[in-house]
């Protein structure tokens, strides 16, 4: 096996979450900044948290609202084409009782 080639182990390093919760554990990095973490991690918590840097969620959540109006729009054009057609088949009804 080929000496010096595995990196150092730290016993103390340091994680430090974006919430500000500080950890020590045992890494090959000194130290190491992480995004989330158990006490602000949405499965723990039971919170939901949006992380939105690219205004995703705002852009579905448009798109689906779009979605959703142009379903009720077909939804209406249908209404109206039967409603059409009714008047239709009465008028032709009509027209072959006289």
């Amino acid at each position: 096996m080929k000496k010096d080639i595995h990196p150092t182990y730290n016993k103390t390093a340091t994680v430090t979450c974006a919430c500000g919760n500080t950890m020590t554990i045992g890494s090959t990095a000194k130290s190491l900044q992480v995004e989330l973490c158990s006490l602000c991690h949405p499965f723990y918590t039971g919170k939901q948290k949006i992380v939105d840097t690219a205004r995703r969620v705002e852009k579905f959540q448009a798109r689906e609202g779009l979605k959703s109006e142009a379903v009720l729009t077909h939804v209406e054009k249908e209404a109206k084409k039967a409603q059409r057609a009714k008047k239709k088949a009465d008028k032709k009804l009509k027209s072959t009782e006289a």
